[in-house]
């Protein structure tokens, strides 16, 4: 036994793949030769002793048990059939073969002869199932920590179970699953790392478990259930076990935990269940707040006003005085439903069996039910509140001194609406636009015209030019732009300007613009007038660059090409955007930084002039913006809509408003900024000036303090309009309007 026992062990270890070449070298003497000893076993192999021939074992102690139980039971229904003898090694890298094979027919053995001539002894006599069962022997053990090493756990002899050699690439494994029609039924063996070729059994069995089927074939889910006990009473019992003694004799541990309970209960650490109440939950909505009743619990709760009761004229029979007579039927019927006094005409009727059933009855009853449950009640807290409490406390008008407060000149000359105005950068002259054809050049001091220059068409707008040393008036006329050289105050500076315009010198080749550069005939330098810009389409703003060499006009049509900026020295012309968003309304430069705003109807655009791009989008929230400020120190943004708002902007906050004011009462149509005293105005279409204080801090944790401080009247509305433009002295704590009643004002 012994013999046979040690014989199967040699011929597995010799059979074994994968096995380095000096193991059985260094210890020959651990594997004695087999004897000549005959098998009983190998005449007729048993599906439950000894794995089908070419076909190693699959079950393996390093799985968990629910897979070792599976492949065990693979095993077992294994059958030795010989169409799953001997697989091609090609096809798998390191499927193991056996090295027992089948004897061919007619070659008989001296192995096999000694077999058939041994006597038939019992098969189960000697279990040598596991002579040749590479069995992994680590048990529980993650087969992830033999990964490093080239053996993957240890046989039943404590050897080494080596990894099979895998030099085959993904193009050889390819090929392989091409070539071999049984590649998709080869598994691999997670305790040993062989590859298992499953037979057809085992197959059919792993189809049945993936359905949810049970393993066995044989078995039946749904056989007749066998009554193993029958509803008829015998005289014997099922069971003749005696009682237990605990369901005759009180348990102590039960009334050890009854005493604590009753303890509990005395002390009051236990509150009994108190009995529900079984009265009905229902009460009347609408009854009469009794404290004592459900709904006194509700404090908040309003009774339903009551109907008011009939008087004289619902009755049958009123008094004479309450019919209406033929006059106030007519007109009772004329009224509409919400004017009438009563929604019903006072009958007299000779007895009450001969009135009539109320033909409103139903519509009076359902709106009743409605006003009933669908009327919100509920009692307001009246708060004791000062009211001068609630208004917050702002600085008085006389400590933000000074500002304007009084009328001091009107300076009277045109004969139409003045549309726009423009102070000199000192301050000593005014320039002002209107649609009489004109442009009128005043002193500020005395209110004295000093110069009529006729431009043939309406002044759409006026601006002067921010340069002390450059003596130049622009002005917007239908589609051109007239540069003017008024010739007030300093002759030097007269001269110089002239002297600045005519040292320029045209390219030989001259570059294509969107505008063009005309110079003025002798007869119109005569009138004052140096350059002519002229445009394509009308021009409705200028706006001077505060260093005075740039001149941004917006045009009146749709397109990109809304806004174009001009630059005096070099007289060039450029259109700096390349798609519109929107009619634009007005433009304004940043007065330190390179930053060009441009108002359209719903929102303004901060856009960067080196960068050329958009850096920031304002929503004032107003339906359509008319006019536009900035502050001095260049941070926060005014600007006046037709809708009666002006909207301040702190750049450093958000591009959401900061404050909306809404002083006036008609559209606005102009705003400005003071350059050096906190304050801002705005003028409106109800003939007003409202001048505010707006303070400006330094300290970026403090938000501007606005306050309005006057409202300055003065001019007349005429045609619907009232004050078209205002301006501050740029010393001064002056303003200057101007209005449709064809006056400039300063108010001082």
């Amino acid at each position: 036994m012994a013999g046979a026992r040690g014989a199967g062990r040699a011929a597995a270890t010799r059979s074994r793949p994968g096995k380095r070449p000096a193991e059985p070298e260094r210890e020959p003497e651990q594997e004695p030769e087999p004897e000549p000893e005959p098998e009983q076993e190998q005449e007729e192999p048993s599906p439950l002793c000894s794995p089908a021939p070419g076909r190693i074992h699959t079950s393996d102690s390093g799985l968990s048990d629910s897979e070792e139980s599976v492949f065990s039971g693979l095993e077992d229904s294994g059958s030795d059939s010989s169409e799953d003898g001997a697989h091609s090694d090609g096809g798998h890298g390191g499927t193991r073969k056996t090295t027992e094979k089948q004897p061919q027919a007619g070659t008989s053995s001296p192995r096999t002869e000694a077999v058939v001539s041994t006597p038939a002894e019992d098969e189960y006599a000697e279990d040598s199932s596991d002579e040749e069962d590479i069995r992994n022997t680590v048990g529980n053990v993650p087969l992830e920590w033999y990964a490093d090493f080239p053996h993957v756990g240890y046989d039943l002899d404590g050897r080494h179970i080596y990894k099979p050699v895998r030099t085959r690439d993904e193009l050889d494994l390819f090929l392989d699953r091409m070539d071999d029609p049984d590649y998709w039924r080869t598994v691999q063996d997670r305790g040993t790392g062989w590859d298992v070729q499953l037979t057809d059994e085992q197959v059919a069995l792993v189809q049945r478990l993936q359905r949810g089927q049970f393993g066995d074939v044989g078995f039946d889910p749904y056989e007749p259930a066998v009554d193993f006990f029958s509803g008829d009473t015998m005289i014997h019992p099922v069971t003749n076990r005696p009682a237990d003694k605990r369901s005759f004799i009180p348990s102590l541990v039960e009334k050890e935990k009854v005493s604590r309970m009753v303890h509990a209960i005395k002390m009051g650490w236990i509150q009994p269940r108190r009995p529900r109440d079984q009265a009905p939950s229902y009460y009347d909505l609408w009854a009469q707040e009794d404290p004592n009743a459900v709904l006194g619990r509700h404090k908040m709760h309003v009774p339903a006003p009551k109907l008011a009761l009939p008087g004289h004229a619902e009755s049958y029979n009123p008094p004479p005085e309450y019919l209406p007579s033929e006059e106030e039927r007519l007109a009772w019927e004329q009224q509409g439903p919400g004017e009438r006094k009563l929604n019903f005409l006072p009958q007299k009727f000779p007895s009450l069996r001969a009135v009539p059933a109320y033909s409103r009855f139903i519509q009076e009853r359902f709106e009743r039910c409605l006003d009933l449950y669908l009327c919100p009640r509920r009692r307001k807290m009246r708060v004791n509140v000062d009211p001068e409490d609630l208004i917050p406390k702002l600085p008085r008008p006389r400590d933000l001194q000074p500002f304007p407060t009084c009328q001091a000149l009107v300076y009277r000359g045109h004969n139409d609406l003045v549309r726009c105005l423009s102070v000199s950068p000192g301050g000593q002259w005014l320039a002002s636009g209107s649609d009489d054809s004109s442009v009128r050049l005043w002193e500020v001091s005395t209110a004295r015209c000093m110069k009529t220059v006729p431009v043939g068409a309406v002044v759409k707008s006026v601006a002067w030019n921010p340069n002390p040393a450059v003596c130049l008036v622009a002005v917007a006329v239908e589609d051109a732009v007239l540069l003017l050289n008024p010739a007030l105050g300093d002759r030097l500076v007269v001269g110089g300007t002239d002297q600045l315009l005519s040292a320029f010198s045209p390219p030989e080749e001259p570059a294509v613009q969107p505008a063009q550069w005309l110079e003025a005939t002798d007869e119109e330098r005569q009138g004052g007038l140096r350059l002519r810009i002229c445009h394509s389409k009308p021009v409705t703003q200028v706006a001077w660059h505060g260093r005075g060499d740039y001149l941004a006009v917006v045009l009146a049509t749709p397109g990109h090409t809304q806004v174009l900026i001009h630059q005096l020295s070099r007289r060039r012309s450029q259109s700096p955007f390349r798609r519109s968003h929107g009619q634009v309304q007005r433009v304004a430069f940043h007065p330190s930084r390179p930053f060009l705003l441009v108002a359209s109807q719903r929102s303004v655009r901060l856009y960067h002039l080196l960068r050329q791009e958009l850096t920031k989008k304002l929503m004032p929230n107003c339906k359509w913006v008319s006019c536009l400020a900035v502050h001095p120190a260049g941070d926060n943004i005014i600007c006046g809509s037709y809708d009666s708002k002006l909207v301040w902007f702190d750049l450093d906050l958000s591009t959401r408003p900061y404050k909306v004011l809404r002083h006036h009462k008609k559209a606005l149509r102009a705003v400005a900024f003071h350059p050096r005293y906190p304050l801002f105005a705005s003028g409106s279409d109800d003939a007003s000036v409202i001048v505010c204080h707006g303070m400006v801090y330094n300290d970026l944790l403090q938000n501007p303090l606005l306050v309005p401080v006057k409202v300055l009247k003065g001019h007349v509305l005429t045609r619907g309009l009232g004050v078209l433009d205002v301006a501050f002295h740029p010393t001064q704590p002056w303003l200057f309007s101007s209005g449709a009643d064809g006056t400039l004002r300063l108010f001082t």
